[in-house]
Parts: structure tokens; sequence; C-alpha cells
């Protein structure tokens, strides 16, 4: 009685049994019903470009994106993503969240240029797109003013501390990320703070894109001209955009000679 119910249990779910189960693993990742067994859980959607010899893990693809200029398969973390506007005007899409296919090109000047220039963006998109002029321009702006959102965010998070004493102390016990200074702020104190990072186990890197005024709108708060991000999690996810940014300008004045 209990091998007939078997059985017929087999009979009614067929991917359960070693054949079915064999005959469902084999159907390609595209299957339009990649559910049909209960039990396999679905295979994300290979994304648009990969590497030849593709990535490791599934997971690990769904971050990689190919540079559209170059062809080089990278993390979404060193591109900027792009998408289509509806009057076919190429759009910057930094926080990767606008509706359309992404056009991926590689965080860097040269490469955003290159695209609008050569018809990059018309050639992935398989459609005539126009690129605005200053298009890299552009990116730097959005790219800056999401630095200075998040460091208004990580002083609301309690990530940030101010001031010539207190960035002293995050600097010398090691809990800074990154030193932040004000581009128009006195020598003087930016070389002592320099002095103390030289001697930390931990150095932060050194920032100064942004000068007294812009900073202190971003935080909300007057005169600002040293302060460091303290080393976390929101720390690591800030750096993104400054990395992204770097391609675009150098993250020091030219006047600065005293990188750590």
């Amino acid at each position: 009685m209990t091998i007939n119910l078997v059985a017929s249990y087999f009979a009614v779910f067929p991917a359960f049994s070693r054949k079915g189960r064999r005959k469902f693993t084999e159907l390609p990742t595209s299957d339009p019903d990649p559910i049909a067994d209960p039990i396999a859980e679905p295979e994300p959607e290979a994304p648009e470009s990969l590497a030849p010899k593709g990535p490791a893990t599934l997971a690990q693809a769904a971050r990689e994106r190919r540079d559209l200029v170059s062809g080089e398969v990278m993390a979404e973390d060193r591109l900027i993503r792009f998408v289509a506007g509806p009057d076919g005007v190429v759009v910057p899409d930094l926080a990767r969240k606008l509706p359309g296919r992404g056009m991926w090109v590689a965080a860097t000047r040269t490469a955003v240029e290159t695209a609008a220039r050569k018809g990059g963006f018309s050639r992935s998109a398989k459609a005539k797109l126009s690129a605005p002029a200053g298009l890299a321009d552009q990116v730097e702006g959005l790219l800056k003013a999401r630095l200075l959102m998040g460091l208004g965010l990580a002083r609301r998070a309690g990530d940030l501390t101010l001031g010539f004493e207190g960035v002293s102390s995050a600097i010398v016990n090691a809990k800074a990320a990154w030193l932040i200074e004000a581009s128009d702020g006195a020598d003087d104190g930016r070389r002592k703070l320099l002095q103390l990072v030289r001697k930390s186990p931990q150095p932060p890197r050194l920032l100064g894109l942004f000068d007294s005024s812009e900073l202190s709108l971003a935080l909300g708060l007057g005169n600002v001209i040293h302060l460091v991000f303290l080393a976390g999690r929101g720390a690591k996810s800030w750096a993104i955009d400054v990395e992204r940014l770097s391609g675009f300008r150098p993250l020091l004045p030219e006047s600065w000679r005293e990188e750590p």
C-alpha cells in the first residue's frame, strides 16, 4: 500500500523524482518558467554583459557590468550608470535607481567623454541618443553633491568628529577613516594634523575637495575647517563616491604638498 502511494506521488510531482530533478536542473537559465520545481530556487537572471570567462558566482555577476568604452567587466562601484531620458538625452544615474536599461561607463572623465564623443551610448542602447555637452562635468558636480549630502547624513548618524582637538584625538586613537580639510583652511592647522597622520598606525586618507562654506552648509554649522569621518560602514559606503570622483578631478588642491 505504501509503495503504491509513493509511486502515485512521484507520478503527480515528477520534479521530486530523481529523473524529474535531473531534467529540471539541466534546463537553461533563460527558461521562461524557472519556478516549475517548487524545491529548486530560481536562478537570478544573468547580467546583460559578462566577461568571456564569467565571474565566479551569480552573486558576483550581479555586481559587475561591462564598461561600454573599453569592454572591460568591472565592479559597479567603479562605473557610472546612465539611462536614456524620455527625450533621448543621456542622463547620469549615480544612485542606480532610474528606470530603463542601464549603460555603464568607467568612472573617469576620459571614459565618459569618449562615450559621448564617439556615440558609445547610442551603440549600447541600439537607438539614437544624444549626450549633453559637458556630460563629464555634470557627473563630477553630481558626485560632489552626493559627497556633501553624505557628510550631512553622517553628522546626524554620529559618524563625524569636528574641530581641531576632536580630530586630533580621533587620529591619534586610530578611529579616523578620512581626514577632511577645508581647501581654504589655514596651512598651520592642517600641517599639525598631517604630522599626527604620519605617526598614526592606521592613518586616515586625506580629502581637500571642499571649502569651508561648502562644508559648513552641508553640516548646518559655521566655519567648518577640520573634520574626520570615523571608521565604519558609513565611511566605507561614502568612500565609493570619493573613489568615483577621483576619476574626474584631484582629491587635493594642487598647492597642497603635504600628502601623508
